[in-house]
């Protein structure tokens, strides 16, 4: 029987990847591939959500649908980052396995792992200890996906799994100012300071450190781990350690991409979140050795040239 493959969030960043990386060759033959807008169906509906199910009948679902955003809007919504993602996530679940699904890959992310703890962290590591306290909300909530994940495995067989991706970026972000996660937020800001002449504006110090992995190249790696990956145990999907930069180095990247030559302003008085959150990709390298990632400049390169060419219609 042919699989039918329910994408939630399917119009979003990663899910637009994932559409566009299964439409240029990585569909198999027979295979129905849904991406869900959130248009389509409110997923903290239970009702809802189970009418969605009946009416495709999935046999595999990548679950990325989410309540998502930045920095400051995390911490100016911390509850209803929890609330809003439990339902969810609680919601899809269960439909899932209500349904017969009989594979459910779910998107956590790296902010779920404890604020205080060592580097570099791993899969072991998702509940030994509080996450950061700017975005509790959101981490707690997808930290349960993981419970879920378990209590399905253990008492139903159920092959429902996570990925942990280090920051997504790429074409479709969400670059709303306020909103929007850090190089979509740079690119929108360096768009408008280049057209107005003005200085670009950066929050915080720009010294924290992150892994970016461009958006499409967390498609083939979500699509290889549908067909793949076996266990219950998240999987983290990151570049390389040594591949980690400073934001101040993705701004760089940003300003050259677009041949910004106006002036870079860094406003400390803004706070800067958690300084690190590196991920080890040994357990993935170790299953998938042969994956080769986009150079970071060449992402955020084509990025920005998306973002320009599709500046009316981009969400922002």
């Amino acid at each position: 029987m042919a699989d039918v493959i329910l994408v939630t969030g399917g119009t979003g960043l990663v899910g637009k990847a994932i559409q566009e990386v299964v439409e240029s060759g990585e569909k198999r033959e027979g295979e129905q591939w849904h991406f869900l807008s959130s248009k389509e169906c409110d997923l903290s509906s239970l009702e809802e959500t189970r009418e969605l199910f009946q009416r495709i009948k999935p046999t595999k679902v990548i679950h990325l649908a989410a309540m998502v955003g930045g920095l400051f809007h995390n911490m100016a919504n911390n509850l209803a980052f929890f609330r809003v993602n439990m339902a969810i996530n609680d919601n899809v679940l269960l439909c899932a396995h209500e349904n017969g699904v009989d594979k459910v890959v779910s998107c956590l992310s790296t902010c779920i792992f404890p604020d205080k703890t060592t580097y570099p962290i791993d899969e072991t590591m998702v509940h030994d200890g509080p996450p950061h306290d700017s975005n509790f909300g959101y981490s707690y909530a997808k930290r349960m996906i993981d419970t879920l994940n378990r209590g399905y495995s253990n008492e139903h067989g159920r092959k429902y799994t996570s990925v942990i991706p280090c920051n997504v970026f790429g074409p479709h972000d969400n670059y709303n100012l306020q909103a929007g996660h850090v190089i979509p937020a740079l690119i929108h800001k360096c768009f408008v300071a280049k057209r107005d002449g003005t200085p670009l504006q950066v929050f915080g110090s720009g010294k924290p450190l992150r892994q970016f992995i461009y958006s499409h190249d967390l498609a083939r790696l979500f699509v290889w781990t549908l067909r793949n990956y076996e266990e219950t145990a998240p999987l983290i999907l990151s570049v390389d350690e040594e591949h980690e930069v400073s934001i101040a180095d993705a701004v760089d990247a940003v300003v050259e991409a677009f041949g910004f030559e106006g002036e870079v302003n860094y406003d400390t008085s803004k706070a800067d979140g958690q300084y690190k959150k590196t991920a080890s990709n040994d357990k993935l390298r170790r299953l998938h050795s042969s994956f080769e990632f986009t150079p970071f400049k060449e992402a955020v390169k084509r990025s920005v040239d998306w973002f320009v060419e599709n500046y009316e219609t981009a969400r922002k």
